[in-house]
């Protein structure tokens, strides 16, 4: 298979002579320069796609970073809750009070 850019398909004006033989130098250098500018366009087409296969990628591994970084801030702060929980629990009000009178508050 022969790509865009290979010498194979880039024809050269004898070719074209050849292929043409009705027309002019500078309507076969017209032909030549429309298969370069299509040639071109292809091979630009070719790389844009490429890009936004990059691209696509890059969106996915960036969703999947903010959810590992959710999940992972959703934990800890679900662990903080749990802990100031137990620590209200374990700290009796009443407690908080006598030693508050104790000194004067």
């Amino acid at each position: 298979m022969t790509k865009p850019g290979d010498s194979q398909t880039k024809k050269t004006i004898h070719e074209l002579a050849q292929e043409f033989p009705n027309k002019t130098y500078r309507e076969l250098e017209k032909y030549r320069d429309a298969d370069r500018q299509e040639e071109a366009q292809q091979i630009i087409t070719q790389q844009e796609n490429e890009e936004l296969k990059a691209d696509q990628g890059k969106e996915i591994d960036y969703h999947r970073y903010w959810k590992t970084q959710y999940e992972k801030e959703y934990k800890l702060r679900q662990e903080a809750e749990k802990e100031l929980e137990d620590l209200k629990k374990k700290v009796d009000p009443a407690h908080i009070t006598q030693k508050a009178r104790e000194s004067g508050l």
